[in-house]
């Protein structure tokens, strides 16, 4: 087996147009493609970030919730990589998005901060 890398990250939201403006217009991701799937009243929308295609947003009706707190048994979190870790943070708040207080990776001494996205589920900025 030769994994070549990661194809993308499948979310499912419970407020699909409330998830969709988050993570295009907060994070800034570009859509590359909706669908709405009636046979399954869905909707799937394609994520990329700088040409690369990363995440797929799902809808769908009566969901259950999940457990998601990052130290949760199961998919942790999504991490992203930022140049300045105060920068975006400061960008977050102006887009009344709160991130936890900085914390430095006692292995690398690099920064990273942790917020949640409209579902609650932990997304990590880790500075670069």
């Amino acid at each position: 087996m030769q994994i070549q890398g990661i194809h993308h990250i499948a979310i499912i939201c419970s407020d699909y147009e409330r998830s969709k403006r988050f993570y295009t217009e907060v994070l800034g991701f570009k859509i590359e493609r909706e669908v709405y799937r009636s046979e399954r009243k869905s909707y799937k929308l394609d994520l990329s970030l700088n040409g690369l295609y990363c995440i797929e947003l799902f809808s769908f009706p009566n969901s259950p919730k999940r457990v998601s707190m990052p130290e949760s048994c199961g998919l942790r979190h999504i991490a992203f990589q930022v140049e300045n870790i105060e920068a975006a943070i400061s960008e977050l708040n102006a887009k009344n998005v709160i991130a936890e207080a900085v914390r430095v990776d006692e292995f690398t001494g690099k920064k990273f901060t942790f917020f949640a996205d409209p579902d609650d589920l932990p997304i990590e900025f880790y500075e670069r």
